[in-house]
């Protein structure tokens, strides 16, 4: 079983949480840089989960046309606008989400990238199942879905990753208490013809958020097959 440290950071602005990972990501790319001299050297897997203040971030493919709001408005909206180097298009993290941020050396875990996301996956939606509901993939689009393939298909969690050497960061954004309206601002993941949705929006009360991180954690820590381990 494999070992994953996880640090809640509560509250955070993305760039620094973005540094951040960057710098534990650097950590265990050394790490895999050593074991090649010290093959009994062990890299680390992190796992970070954090609450955005409101912020919109573009892809490195995305397009910046599906921003529908000028810098002025986005202002106004107390939201701040930055491109990232992951994949992915355009998405929103705000307030009553959960954005998890895994920083894993895949060579731990036995997987690539596509197998890597699609546990991510998983992980939501047994999450979901927790809470009566059927979460989907899409076969078009990453990401975990209500009524995936329907008239009436809805997001509920957003996925974007980047890697390098088998290590990865940026990760999942899952919508638990968020404020849907600023989706009205986007074109969410590019998509022009589809909603989003959130926990408290299913089932219509808002939901305890600490529960929340408590359960997508534990699914999480069940797909990888791994347990937390203390943050140091």
């Amino acid at each position: 079983m494999r070992n994953i440290r996880f640090e809640d950071l509560g509250v955070g602005e993305y760039q620094a949480v973005w540094d951040y990972q960057e710098k534990l990501m650097q950590q265990v790319i050394d790490q895999k840089k050593a074991k090649k001299t010290n093959p009994e050297l062990q890299s680390d897997n992190f796992l970070l989960f954090v609450e955005h203040p409101h912020v919109y971030t573009l892809g490195k493919s995305g397009d910046e046309q599906n921003l529908l709001l000028n810098y002025i408005q986005l202002q106004a909206a107390h939201a701040s606008f930055v491109k990232t180097n992951r994949g992915g298009d355009i998405t929103y993290h705000g307030p009553g989400q959960i954005v998890g941020y895994p920083i894993f050396d895949l060579e731990n875990f036995n997987i690539g990238l596509r197998k890597y996301i699609e546990l991510m996956e998983e992980a939501i939606i047994k999450t979901l199942a927790e809470y009566g509901l059927k979460g989907e993939r899409d076969e078009k689009a990453t990401g975990v879905w209500l009524d995936a393939g329907k008239p009436s298909a809805r997001k509920i969690c957003a996925i974007g990753v980047k890697s390098s050497r088998f290590v990865t960061m940026h990760g999942f954004a899952f919508n638990v208490n968020t404020d849907l309206t600023y989706f009205q601002h986007i074109n969410p993941c590019g998509f022009t013809d589809k909603g989003v949705t959130s926990l408290e929006k299913e089932l219509g009360v808002k939901q305890d958020f600490g529960q929340a991180k408590k359960n997508v954690l534990q699914k999480l820590l069940e797909v990888f097959d791994a347990r937390e381990h203390k943050f140091e």
